[in-house]
């Protein structure tokens, strides 16, 4: 029988995105069954994978830490009681595998003696058929069921990462994620990137019910919301004060669109101020952990100073954090907001967000590789989208074109770098040049045939325009194209 793998699990086992596995898929060189794929079709296509190949593994993690500000999760073992549960478990399953195979072993050796029996019965040609059975069960007993076996080395890596992470299948979306060391089930699939409901993070809203099909929880804090007898005999829980012990299926509501999130306003404290250049803030705000803030990547909320000092900006980081919000302000116009933000704002001062708004957002669904266009300051939700494309893990490749109308307004050029050097799947190319059409110019001819690709760009609406005609000329298809205007 063969082992199955689901798209995650494999993806991560072979240290390659979602996105790269299902390409194969479509190409027709990987074949699925309901949906999974088998592990010995894996090691065809990836006969280079070993148990100790985690170098992909290591630099997406390696960069995800950079850019959600987390602390370093390579192989973050779960908490004592949790390792041992999961260990215990294991060692159920290797000791009903064992007796299993003891008990083939013994009906088979049983069988050898019937034959030895049956042997004896007169007939020429019955001994001589009951003769060869009994040579060849005898032979599979000397060199088949006896002889070492030596475990195939994915399927070790596959226990292993069971040990360390579990994995949880969401119905109805289908939707995968691992939860790893002590984090929750709410906060981990929130750091993988999914739009799971969700209100106050600490066990008080409610909001983040789900329904347990199977598998094992642990209850990691106590909650102020009451679950009724009813609704525990079927299974309902909450993800923010449970973690997995076991793999799990979970029945939970995602949003599936903008329409999905609610307006929300919200007092946050400024965290950190940071000057990148003459022209740019960059602004970190951090949310209360009772009321965070619940957005998809692209979106725009208003910050709100005080003083009727309000202006809409782009969230630069991704939901996945949705504590710690980033965004960059440019004085170069130099309006009264920016006036206060740059000489007037500092740490711990309040900031009302209301929001989030706009359509400008992840099409999560699509395997498609994805270019990144940005003009000046649209590259703030264009870092938003990246970042939680990352997460989500589902771009075959990344190719991000940074397009400045002056040399050195790559205001966060380092970071883009250190994802092009962290990433093998992720490319980063800085362009410089008042007229836009020449920079899209060489968009086009690294890409001559963009059919295969999802286009986002960000930037003004003259140079949204202009991209779109371009594009569009070179047959990307509409629904491919996305487009973000900025003021």
């Amino acid at each position: 029988m063969k082992q199955l793998l689901t798209l995650s699990r494999a993806a991560r086992l072979v240290g390659v995105k979602r996105g790269a596995l299902q390409k194969k898929i479509r190409d027709g060189e990987l074949p699925t069954f309901e949906g999974k794929v088998s592990a010995d079709d894996l090691l065809r296509l990836y006969p280079q994978v070993h148990l100790e190949d985690n170098k992909e593994l290591e630099r997406v993690t390696r960069i995800k830490t950079h850019a959600f500000a987390r602390r370093v999760r390579d192989y973050v073992l779960p908490d004592a009681e949790v390792l041992a549960a999961r260990l215990t478990e294991f060692g159920t399953e290797l000791a009903e595998a064992k007796a299993k195979l003891d008990r083939y072993s013994t009906f088979v050796s049983r069988l050898k003696d019937k034959c030895v029996e049956i042997d004896n019965i007169s007939g020429d040609e019955l001994q001589s058929a009951m003769g060869s059975l009994s040579g060849w069960l005898h032979e599979q007993l000397e060199i088949g069921l006896l002889k070492s076996v030596h475990a195939e080395p994915l399927l070790v890596k596959d226990r292993l990462l069971r040990v360390m992470a579990a994995n949880v299948h969401i119905l109805p979306s289908g939707h995968e994620f691992f939860v790893e060391g002590t984090d929750s089930i709410l906060e981990a699939a929130l750091r993988a990137g999914l739009a799971l409901e969700y209100g106050c993070s600490n066990g008080n809203c409610g909001q983040c019910k789900a329904r347990l099909i199977s598998g094992e929880i642990k209850k990691t804090r106590n909650h102020d919301f009451v679950i009724s007898e009813a609704e525990k005999g079927m299974g309902h829980i909450l993800m923010c004060s449970n973690t997995a012990v076991s793999d799990l299926v979970i029945e939970a509501y995602e949003a599936g669109g903008v329409q999905d999130i609610p307006l929300q306003q919200i007092s946050a404290r400024v965290k950190g101020l940071e000057r990148v250049n003459d022209d740019m803030m960059v602004v970190n705000l951090q949310t209360p952990r009772m009321n965070r803030l619940r957005f998809l990547s692209g979106q725009s909320v208003t910050l709100d100073v005080g003083n009727g000092l309000k202006a809409d900006y782009a969230v630069a980081s991704c939901p996945c954090d949705d504590r710690n919000l980033e965004f960059h302000i440019s004085g170069a116009k130099g309006t009264a907001f920016t006036d206060y933000v740059f000489n007037k704002l500092k740490r711990t001062d309040a900031i009302v967000i209301e929001g989030p708004k706009g359509d400008f957002v992840l099409q999560e669904e699509s395997p498609n590789p994805i270019i990144f266009l940005a003009y000046d300051t649209g590259f703030a939700p264009l870092k938003s989208l990246l970042e939680h494309a990352m997460a989500l893990d589902v771009a075959e490749s990344i190719h991000l074109y940074w397009i400045v109308s002056v040399k050195g307004n790559h205001y966060l050029h380092n970071l883009c770098r250190a994802y092009a050097d962290a990433l093998d799947n992720f490319h980063y190319t800085p362009l410089v040049g008042a007229d836009a059409r020449a920079a899209l110019e060489r968009v086009v001819d690294d890409h001559p045939d963009l059919n295969e690709f999802d286009v986002y760009v960000s930037g003004p609406r003259r140079f949204a325009s202009v991209s779109e005609k371009i594009l569009i000329d070179r047959r990307l298809p509409d629904n491919q194209l996305i487009v973000g205007t900025i003021s």
